[in-house]
């Protein structure tokens, strides 16, 4: 159908957690850099964190370090995103994204990514 799906985007108590998910499509899934982005409403988009598949090395924006944690499922290509003690500011529109295969680097930067999902929301009220 589509490469990527997220789930679990949902509205949540500041202090809070959620887990978010990404299925990703076979193609997409190997030798990848998979991870997440989120957008804020009326904001630009911003990276949270990545994956590379093959050894499971991840980055993450400061903004989400000690808090998020990317992880992933090989048998199942899915790609998680553990959020903890989440904030009002973490309030976005969080997107699953992946590369045409290729690394992660430090730096999450949008247009490494060509493959986007179609998002899943995630409030935070206080």
């Amino acid at each position: 159908q589509v490469p990527l799906v997220e789930s679990g985007g949902e509205s949540v108590l500041a202090g809070g957690s959620l887990s978010l998910s990404c299925a990703v499509s076979g193609d997409f899934y190997s030798r990848n850099c998979i991870g997440w982005f989120r957008q804020p409403a009326g904001k630009e988009r911003e990276g949270v964190a990545v994956i590379y598949t093959p050894s499971g090395t991840s980055y993450y924006d400061d903004s989400v370090k000690g808090r998020f944690t990317i992880s992933q499922d090989n048998a199942k290509k899915t790609v998680y995103l553990q959020m903890n003690n989440l904030t009002p500011d973490d309030t976005a529109m969080y997107y699953c994204v992946a590369r045409n295969h290729g690394v992660c680097h430090q730096r999450i930067m949008s247009h490494f990514f060509t493959n986007w999902g179609q998002g899943t929301q995630v409030t935070v009220s206080s």
